[in-house]
């Protein structure tokens, strides 16, 4: 869909999607990568949650986290060693499989007059665009912001970037995430922020976070953002 202009856009609704976690469920994936990386540097593997409370940030970020303030600890040699472990994986399986209803909404959603949707991720470009090619949603989204882009979440960049490559207003904006990443990204951005429960945080920290609503079915995602953009405008 290409996104309206003139005056139309003002009241134009854009929905921003999270990738990993939110759409597809790479974190089999990404623990692999972990695994693989931690083992090359000969550094102990923290556990899985501690693994994949980090997914949603740029890698660089991510390493500096798991760091946990080791000057000793390879940040940059880590962010080389996991790209090239998590190609590898990639390359030698299937793509990343996505959550339960998550491609019959984004499909439903996409349709409509006045939505847009977009992404804003973690993941680099080539990773969005493998994981659009294999699912068939290559042109879903009217703007798509990556690692690549700007600053990792939850610095806004991301959000904000998108909002003015469509023309669309933070209180007609929706950011759906599944990590408090997101969620504070969106609300540093003047956005709404809707959390979905099936992702690598948990919901209580989600809702502590900001989250304005939070959803455990991708079914009741439209409804959600209905109810969020609603408050919004009724001030």
């Amino acid at each position: 869909m290409t996104p309206p202009s003139g005056p139309a856009a003002a009241a134009l609704t854009l929905v921003l999607f999270d990738c990993d976690g939110t759409l597809v469920d790479s974190q089999h994936m990404i623990v692999a990568a972990m695994r693989d990386a931690h083992a090359v540097h000969a550094l102990q593997l923290p556990d899985r949650e501690r693994l994949l409370s980090v997914v949603g940030l740029s890698l660089p970020e991510a390493f500096a986290v798991l760091s946990q303030g080791d000057r000793s600890y390879p940040v940059e040699a880590m962010v080389d060693t996991y790209r090239a472990a998590f190609m590898r994986l990639r390359d030698a399986q299937p793509p990343e499989p996505m959550f339960p209803g998550a491609r019959e909404v984004l499909d439903a959603l996409r349709q409509r007059d006045d939505m847009v949707l977009g992404m804003v991720t973690g993941k680099a470009r080539r990773g969005v665009d493998r994981v659009l090619k294999a699912h068939g949603m290559e042109g879903w989204f009217s703007t798509i912001q990556t690692a690549d882009d700007a600053p990792s979440k939850p610095h806004p960049a991301m959000v904000l970037q998108a909002m003015a490559e469509i023309g669309a207003r933070p209180e007609e904006t929706v950011v759906v995430g599944d990590t408090t990443y997101d969620i504070s990204m969106a609300l540093k951005a003047g956005a709404s922020a809707l959390a979905v429960g099936w992702g690598y945080h948990d919901d209580a920290a989600l809702l502590e976070a900001g989250a304005g609503r939070l959803v455990t079915s991708f079914a009741d995602v439209p409804g959600a953002i209905a109810e969020l953009l609603a408050r919004r405008r009724a001030g």
